[in-house]
């Protein structure tokens, strides 16, 4: 959905959460407050409320046993959580962390550098900025945002001077990563390895590298970093600087997670479970801020390619009812940044009515 010029008009005047902070605040603005239910807070000492693990390496190992093991408790991951952590994924800890940096430095850059970037183009191939959307939100986000297309054409930044060398080698492996799990998850549904690769044109599928910037906030149980969503791809992994803020719905309560140093924090996406018809679910959930200190994250989703369109996979219906519609990847992602997102979940909108 193509911006207004009011639109464009109201991002311009809002100031990014890097600038708001930079005037020392004691106290949250009333256009940023958002209040959060502690009820609805897991006790954060279960063991209950820890997302599930999983070992790459024996997903990728040359054992079957270990590869089955490994297929088994993917798919229970997946169905039981939405959510997990990947370990021994092979991508060095010291990529990550210099893909981490390199994102720090560009939100570090100034104002006038980073304007260039801006847009409200959904799929403007580099874009920075702070909310959704401003004409629609009801509340403005506690977080400044870099958005980098890096897949099916690699686009990358001229500054910072590291981030394009960073960012490639971060891209490339982080890809890897994901075409391995998919392939897990398409074999713990009894499907052939490469099944939803070929059906989502994986060749020719969407990665975006959405960095996240959260400041120290002087309420943070006033204020929201991301508030809660699901994810429109196929399957999302995140990395993030030594500062938690990631919260999972789990049985009807916000789970922090908590990750292993170095490990990928991996989720289902909206397109996976239109794929499976209910059984892998995308999971709602949140960035919480904190008053400590910053909070880099970058998630980066895998999608379709934007012209496919997911629909149930007869082989796994068992003579149910599709309960999905089909949309194009490019539509569904432009329906889940449209204000018919704020009325209804974009699974919703496909979801097949009863008669």
């Amino acid at each position: 959905m193509a911006p207004t010029t009011a639109n464009v008009a109201d991002e311009a005047k809002v100031a990014n959460i890097k600038t708001l902070t930079g005037s020392e605040l004691n106290s949250v603005p009333s256009e940023y407050t958002y209040v959060k239910n502690p009820n609805d807070q897991a006790d954060a000492s279960d063991p209950e409320h820890s997302i599930p693990t999983i070992d790459f390496a024996q997903l990728t190992s040359s054992s079957p046993e270990l590869r089955s093991k490994a297929i088994e408790e993917l798919g229970r991951a997946c169905q039981e959580w939405g959510f997990f952590q990947v370990i021994n994924h092979g991508v060095p800890e010291s990529l990550l962390k210099s893909m981490i940096e390199v994102c720090h430095k560009f939100f570090d850059l100034p104002e006038e550098e980073k304007k260039e970037f801006q847009s409200r183009k959904l799929l403007e191939p580099i874009k920075c900025g702070t909310s959704f959307n401003v004409a629609i939100d009801k509340v403005r986000l506690w977080r400044d945002f870099l958005k980098v297309i890096a897949h099916p054409e690699f686009h990358s930044l001229h500054k910072p001077a590291d981030y394009s060398e960073v960012s490639l080698e971060f891209s490339k492996q982080t890809r890897q990563v994901a075409t391995e799990l998919l392939s897990g998850i398409s074999e713990s549904l009894g499907l052939e390895a490469e099944y939803i690769a070929k059906a989502m044109n994986w060749d020719r599928g969407l990665q975006i590298l959405a960095a996240n910037y959260y400041p120290a906030c002087p309420q943070p149980d006033l204020a929201i970093g991301i508030p809660p969503h699901t994810d429109h791809g196929l399957v999302t992994l995140l990395i993030q600087n030594d500062m938690g803020g990631l919260e999972v719905q789990h049985n009807g309560k916000w789970v922090l997670v908590d990750c292993a140093p170095g490990a990928f924090v991996v989720n289902i996406g909206d397109q996976m479970q239109i794929l499976t018809n209910d059984k892998y679910k995308s999971v709602w959930h949140r960035a919480v801020v904190n008053n400590r200190a910053t909070r880099i994250s970058i998630a980066v989703p895998h999608g379709p390619a934007l012209e496919t369109a997911a629909l149930p996979i007869p082989e796994l219906l068992g003579g149910e009812a599709p309960k999905y519609i089909g949309m194009s990847y490019e539509e569904f992602m432009e329906l889940q940044a449209s204000p018919a997102a704020y009325m209804m979940p974009c699974l919703d909108h496909l979801r097949v009515k009863a008669e």
